[in-house]
């Protein structure tokens, strides 16, 4: 690697620059008084550019000054999507173990907000309708449906639900209660009842370096997923009825709600695939690791009982590309500085209608706070994304949003109460339930 200075003074990126030519000790010198959060013409972070170009040192060095791991380019991948396509096993373990560590960090930061807010909400009780469907003919016959059970009572939260978890055309089925204490430590606040098996699991705050180096290997082993829902273009206009005398639409929620009625376009669900990283022999055998990791069981193991972790792999060859050439290209249009990607992406525009009231008794920053705590269920963080944009006034009393490229859901608020009443026996875990640490494998 070049040891040549970079020159802070030429250049607006002096972080990205020394990455680039592998002056370590330059780069430590200017973390004291430079942006590590920075992004270049491209959307790189100089956390990007050290694993794309290989200089493991930088990379440890920008980590433990806390480079953000979630931080996307403008091609929408992260740190850890290039780190999984350059194939070096210690920096994709490194990048897991710092992405877990800063979400915790701004769990606790936001924390105490959170419960104050909650405990500010009076107490209550709702019931959230979710119905699935899908375009693929027959596919909506076989969706579910399920109608979650929500009590709230000072900083705490149950969600009552048949439905556990919602990926890729998988759910599970269950009696499943969702518990959220406020007022007790990070590590015991969360926990999922199975009232049928009568059993519980905590939510854990760390996982063991054995989960760790298991999700390392599926990481590995996977295509590199990145999936989201851009509200770039969204436009929602009042929809109209009436063939002569056209009218903004109006509904009763619920039987409770008036509604006004908005048409929403310009909602896509961006959906982008990478596996440079993967051989063809990979291909054939990871849908079986993959599924034995995520049900829990560790694959193959050595003499020892030890399980066999997936090797790194070799690395690309030098791209050979300059500081100059990178960062003089077209923005998002550099050379490529890994492997050559082996890429496919699909995009699915949504038309769907949302129902806004003014008369439910709560307000979206409130639900947003709900929703927060709830957040392990994956069909729960889509639905607080989707609240989360500018929306018109009123309250989403009926929602359409996409779940997966093939799956919508229609979300209706069909009942709350303030109640006084809410016993304190409904947030407690009950005697005659034993721990199951692996009930929910992944939660």
């Amino acid at each position: 690697m070049s040891s040549s200075v970079c020159n802070k003074e030429d250049d607006s990126f002096p972080l990205h620059e020394c990455v680039f030519v592998g002056d370590v000790r330059k780069l430590s010198s200017l973390l004291r008084y430079n942006d590590i959060t920075q992004k270049d013409k491209h959307g790189n972070t100089a956390l990007h550019l050290a694993i794309m170009l290989g200089r493991k040192e930088c990379v440890q060095l920008l980590l433990a000054h806390g480079a953000p791991v979630k931080v996307k380019n403008l091609a929408g991948w992260s740190p850890l999507a290039e780190a999984i396509s350059y194939g070096d096993r210690q920096t994709i373990s490194s990048l897991v173990r710092k992405l877990k560590q800063q979400a915790r960090e701004q769990m606790d930061r936001r924390r105490p907000d959170l419960i104050k807010a909650l405990a500010k909400i009076k107490d209550f009780y709702m019931e959230l309708k979710w119905d699935f469907h899908s375009w693929v003919p027959l596919v909506s016959r076989i969706l579910p449906s399920d109608v979650c059970k929500i009590y709230k009572a000072g900083s705490g939260i149950r969600l009552d639900t048949t439905l556990v978890d919602f990926t890729d055309m998988k759910w599970e089925r269950g009696d499943i209660s969702f518990i959220f204490q406020g007022e007790k430590p990070p590590g015991e606040a969360l926990t999922v009842l199975d009232n049928k098996a009568k059993v519980y699991q905590r939510v854990r705050y760390e996982e063991t370096e054995n989960e760790i180096e298991d999700e390392v290997d599926i990481l590995m082993s996977s295509d590199i997923l990145a999936a989201q829902m851009s509200t770039k273009g969204i436009l929602f206009s009042r929809a109209q009825s009436g063939w002569i005398f056209r009218e903004d639409r109006k509904e009763t929620v619920a039987g409770l709600y008036k509604s006004d009625i908005y048409t929403i376009t310009g909602l896509v669900l961006e959906s982008r695939k990478r596996r440079e990283h993967l051989s063809t022999d990979d291909l054939q055998k990871n849908k079986a690791i993959i599924e034995s990791l995520t049900k829990g069981n560790t694959q193959n193991l050595d003499t020892n009982g030890e399980p066999t972790r997936r090797a790194s792999l070799n690395p690309p060859p030098e791209s050979g590309v300059d500081w100059e050439t990178y960062i003089s290209s077209p923005p998002g249009q550099y050379p490529s500085l890994g492997r050559e990607l082996v890429y496919k992406e699909s995009s699915r525009n949504f038309r769907a209608t949302i129902a806004m009231s003014d008369e439910f008794p709560l307000s979206v920053d409130m639900l947003l706070n709900v929703l927060e705590v709830i957040a392990p269920f994956k069909h729960f963080a889509k639905l607080r994304q989707f609240v989360a944009m500018k929306l018109p006034k009123g309250f989403p009393v009926k929602i359409d949003i996409p779940i997966l490229p093939t799956v919508t859901a229609k979300i209706t608020f069909q009942k709350f109460d303030f109640r006084e009443n809410i016993l304190p026996d409904m947030f407690i875990i009950p005697e005659d339930y034993t721990e199951d640490p692996l009930r929910f494998p992944d939660l």
